[in-house]
């Protein structure tokens, strides 16, 4: 519950509460939703996580802008997640590959609501050592000014508070 608050910390449009939390530990339901997922070592974590979210109020206040702030929010939320997860001595990581309509028959999860991950969680120890893939260097990622300008340039004025 500690990581779930941490995670609740998250931003949201209007400070909306459009996250749900549904905490899974049933062996046999954590084995369906890891053949939702298409991934079997889903089943072996002790509980899952699944991150939901209800867009209806977030509609209501920012129309067709919802939809993206609903899934910044959510984003958002399961970073939150994942890095406390990590600080405690977890392990987790962010499966988004799912069947929707399978995950929310398993879950009896309303068709009003999203589904927006699976977080699996286990004990750091109790999981074989998996390297994760190295991540592409920034240089390529990182722009500054305008899209694709490798290349920082101070401002010709520059106010000295700035620095």
């Amino acid at each position: 519950m500690e990581i779930i608050d941490a995670s609740n910390l998250a931003p949201s449009p209007g400070n909306l509460d459009i996250i749900r939390y549904l905490i899974v530990e049933d062996f046999d339901t954590k084995e369906k939703i890891s053949e939702a997922c298409r991934q079997p070592f889903i089943k072996d974590a002790p509980f899952l996580v699944v991150i939901c979210s209800d867009i209806t109020r977030v509609k209501i206040m920012y129309g067709e802008r919802a939809e993206k702030y609903t899934r910044q929010t959510a984003g958002a939320v399961i970073e939150n997640f994942l890095l406390k997860a990590v600080n405690n001595g977890f392990v987790s990581c962010w499966i988004g590959a799912f069947d929707d309509n399978i995950v929310k028959e398993i879950l009896s999860i309303p068709e009003s609501i999203e589904v927006e991950a699976i977080l699996p969680v286990a004990y750091k120890h109790k999981l074989d050592k998996t390297k994760q893939k190295e991540k592409p260097n920034l240089i390529n990622r990182v722009f500054f000014h305008s899209y694709k300008n490798k290349f920082y340039k101070l401002p010709e004025k520059v106010r000295r508070d700035d620095i």
